[in-house]
């Protein structure tokens, strides 16, 4: 998708679907096609004119909110449309749940939020429970073929997979997760931080151009990356670390551990509330 991204080594970089983090390492693997993100019609003529001119198409993938673009979420329905185009055209459907998984968006994976099972979907980030470095994959059963089964190597051999101590802390990550519903403390929390942050919205609406997300993965996109910037700088005076996106802080994200308190949501509130103010006077003494 463009404005995807899906990681920097060879492989994950082909897909990634930016300018700025591809140039720097082209040519990179061949036969890859971006198509707009959030509109199921073009991947269905991709894929449709691919085959027409006698090429195959092996994946679609996407990832269910889009993160280091901004927190894109796609249209309801985007995903189920997709998951049917694929199954019409017999193409496997990866999805990137890097970002999305393990609560963060208010349920375990995003795509259950439109009840629809990927082929492939990868995840990590949170998996290792913010202690460790781990992530995962996992397919249907029926793409678990004898080469595979008898050779897993061919899906490769990193220095560090497997590693138990990173493992063990992944299971134990999942087992607090689904014990104390921390999908579900992350959807709670997410819809009062996101209030807050609309609420300065309101309150700023020469400096914010909109609030987007789901769950503990938001962002606030503002009217020019410079205001972005100076909004960072005044949070990170503040003890507010927040990071942009593709390059920028025209849009910064939101996404705490799922730790947070409401004091805490207050406070972050807060904070911004002061730095925006410090920006909106400065914009209007220049």
């Amino acid at each position: 998708m463009v404005n995807g991204f899906h990681g920097k080594s060879m492989g994950a970089i082909s897909v990634t679907g930016k300018a700025n983090y591809r140039t720097p390492y082209l040519p990179m693997v061949q036969q890859v096609e971006h198509v707009t993100y959030g509109i199921a019609e073009e991947v269905d003529k991709a894929i449709r004119e691919q085959h027409a001119v006698g090429e195959k198409v092996a994946a679609v993938i996407l990832e269910p909110i889009q993160g280091e673009a901004g927190v894109i979420v796609p249209p309801d329905g985007y995903l189920r449309d997709v998951r049917e185009i694929c199954d019409k055209y017999g193409v496997v459907l990866i999805f990137d749940e890097i970002q999305t998984g393990m609560g963060r968006t208010g349920t375990m994976w995003r795509c259950q939020a439109e009840d629809v099972t990927p082929d492939i979907m990868t995840f990590g980030k949170a998996f290792g429970g913010g202690v460790m470095p781990i992530t995962g994959i996992i397919c249907r059963p029926d793409m678990w073929v004898k080469e595979l089964v008898d050779n897993p190597f061919l899906l490769g051999s990193p220095t560090f997979g497997g590693n138990p101590l990173a493992c063990s802390a992944a299971i134990a990550t999942i087992k607090h997760m689904i014990d104390n519903d921390i999908p579900g403390q992350c959807r709670v929390k997410g819809e009062k931080l996101k209030t807050g942050l609309e609420s300065l919205k309101n309150r700023f609406p020469e400096l914010i151009e909109e609030v987007r997300g789901v769950g503990l993965m938001l962002a606030v996109e503002f009217r020019s990356t410079e205001i972005g910037y100076a909004v960072a700088k005044g949070l990170f005076a503040r003890s507010v670390i927040t990071a942009g996106t593709l390059l920028n802080a025209k849009c910064i994200r939101f996404e705490p551990a799922a730790v947070l308190t409401d004091d805490i949501i207050q406070t972050i509130v807060s904070r911004m509330a002061e730095a925006m103010h410090d920006v909106a006077q400065r914009e209007k003494s220049e």
